[in-house]
C-alpha cells in the first residue's frame, strides 16, 4: 500500500513538497527504533545530498540511524567519499551528523553476510519460466548484509528507472542484489541475461523481479520504500509505502516518464556517457538503453572520453572472456561455466542480442567504444574503437531523418521503437 505520495504532473517537486511527503510517510513511524536506510551510489541520478538531510531530520526520533550504500558489486567508498556522496563535510560528519552511521556494503566479505535460506531448483525453475537454462545454479543461498537483521526497520530510498536486468529498478532490488551476497548477484544477473536485455528492459513483470521478490519474502525485518521519480537530476515524484505496491506504482510512472518512443529505428547512435559512469561496468547502460531503438546491422557508439577502466572489481574476468552475445557462451558452456555468472551477464548485456551462424558470432548491433581504453584493448574485448578526439558531438545532432541519433546523457532514459 502507498501511504504517502507527491507527484508532479508537469514539473518538479519543491523542497517543501518533498519534505512534506517524507514527514507524512516516515515521521514518527520509527520512534525509538534502530533504523537502516539504504541509498544508491553515485551511478544513479537524484538529489541525494538534499534527501539525506531531509531523511535524517524526519527520522530525528529513532534510537539509532545508519545509512548504507547499496553497492551490489560496485567498489566501496572511503570516509571522504561517503561524505561527498551524501553532501556533507568532514566537520559536519563529526558534529551535526555524528549520530548517523555511514556504511558501505561489502558483497565479497562473508563475515558481513547472513543467510535467509535457500531458493531450491524447483523454485528457480518456476521463477525463470521459459527462460530457465541448465546454466542457472541448482540452488541459491539468499545471503544478505547482516545489518538488515540487526535493525528494527529498513527504509529504502532510491529512484525507479527502466533496468536491463530486472525490468525496472528500485524497490526490493536494493536488497537483492543491492546488499546481497554473490550468490544472488550472480543468479539474478544471469537470469536477466537469459531473458535478454531487449526482453527485459522497461518490462514490469520479469523473471528477475520475481526472483528478487521471492528472496525478499524471506526477510523478516519490516521494510518501507521511498520510491523516487527522477527527471533530469531532480524529483518529480515521491511515493512511500510497502516495497511491493509502492515499487509497482513507481514502475508504472517510470514507464510513462523514462521511455522515449521513436517512430523508426536508427542505424547509428552516439550515446554520450555521463561522468557518473566511471567504468565500463556501469557505462554499459549507454548500450542497454539504446539497443531497442537500433536497427539490425546498426551501431551504438559509447562516447565516454573520461572513461579509462573496464572494471576495477571484475576487469580480470572481463578481459579473459571479452564481450559476446548470449549464444556464444551457451554454445561452449564447458569453457565458460567457471566464470562468475554476473560477469558473463554483463558481457552479453553490453554486446547485445545476436546469434551464432556456423560457429560464427553475429551480433545485431555493432558496439564501438570511444574512450581512453585503447584500440588494442577494445579489440581484445571484442568491441569496436573510435578515438574520442575525432568525435564532434555537434556533427551528430539534428540528423534523425538520416537515421542518426544523438543522445546527450545516456544510461537512464530507455529508447524504443513504437510498434
Amino acid at each position: 500500500m502507498v501511504n504517502a505520495q507527491a507527484i508532479s504532473e508537469t514539473g518538479l517537486l519543491t523542497d517543501d513538497q518533498v519534505m512534506e511527503v517524507l514527514t507524512q510517510g516516515l515521521g514518527g513511524k520509527f520512534a525509538g527504533q534502530k533504523v537502516l536506510v539504504l541509498i544508491p551510489d553515485h551511478t544513479r541520478s537524484l538529489p541525494l545530498p538534499e534527501l539525506f538531510r531531509m531523511v535524517v531530520e524526519v527520522l530525528h526520533d529513532v534510537r539509532e540511524l545508519n545509512v548504507m550504500v547499496a553497492l551490489g558489486t560496485h567498489p566501496g567508498y572511503s570516509e571522504e567519499g561517503l561524505n561527498h556522496l551524501v553532501g556533507i563535510s568532514a566537520e559536519e560528519r563529526a558534529t551535526t551528523f555524528r549520530h548517523v552511521g555511514l556504511l558501505n556494503h561489502a558483497w565479497d566479505d562473508p563475515a558481513t553476510l547472513a543467510s535467509l535460506g535457500m531458493l531450491d531448483q524447483d523454485e528457480i525453475k518456476q521463477l525463470a519460466g521459459p527462460n530457465w537454462h541448465p546454466s542457472l545454479p541448482d540452488e541459491v543461498n539468499i545471503r544478505i548484509n547482516k545489518a538488515v537483521l540487526e535493525h528494527d526497520h529498513v527504509v529504502i530510498v532510491g529512484p525507479t528507472f527502466p533496468h536491463e536486468v530486472v525490468g525496472f529498478s528500485g524497490g526490493a532490488k536494493y536488497l537483492f542484489p543491492g546488499i546481497s551476497g554473490p550468490d544472488m548477484i550472480n543468479a539474478t544477473h544471469w537470469l536477466g541475461a537469459l531473458a535478454t536485455v531487449v526482453g527485459t528492459i522497461g518490462v514490469k513483470d520479469t523473471p528477475v523481479r520475481a526472483m528478487v521478490h521471492a528472496a525478499a519474502a524471506h526477510l523478516q525485518t519490516p521494510v518501507t520504500l521511498v520510491a523516487l521519480i527522477v527527471q533530469g537530476h531532480d524529483l518529480a515524484g515521491v511515493l512511500i509505502g510497502d516495497p511491493l505496491d509502492t515499487w509497482s506504482a513507481a514502475a508504472d510512472i517510470s514507464s510513462q516518464r523514462h521511455i522515449h518512443w521513436s517512430e523508426r529505428p536508427f542505424k547509428r547512435v552516439l550515446s554520450t556517457c555521463p561522468p557518473m559512469y566511471d567504468e565500463l561496468w556501469t557505462a554499459g547502460k549507454c548500450m542497454y538503453k539504446m539497443e531497442p531503438v537500433v536497427e539490425v546491422g546498426g551501431e551504438v557508439v559509447i562516447y565516454a572520453p573520461h572513461l579509462d577502466v573496464v572494471s576495477p572489481v571484475h576487469g580480470k574476468y572481463i578481459y579473459q572472456v571479452g564481450y559476446h552475445v548470449l549464444p556464444y557462451f551457451l554454445n561452449d558452456w564447458e569453457r565458460y561455466k567457471d566464470i562468475p555468472l554476473g560477469v558473463l551477464a554483463h558481457s552479453t548485456h553490453v554486446r547485445g542480442s545476436g546469434v551464432m551462424v556456423g560457429g560464427v558470432e553475429q551480433a545485431n548491433v555493432k558496439v564501438t567504444l570511444a574512450s581512453k581504453i585503447s584500440a588494442e584493448d577494445c579489440a581484445r574485448l571484442n568491441l569496436g574503437y573510435l578515438d574520442p578526439a575525432t568525435i564532434n558531438p555537434a556533427e551528430w545532432q539534428g540528423r534523425e531523418d538520416e537515421g542518426i541519433l544523438y543522445v546527450a546523457k545516456a544510461g537512464e532514459m530507455l529508447y524504443k521503437v513504437r510498434k
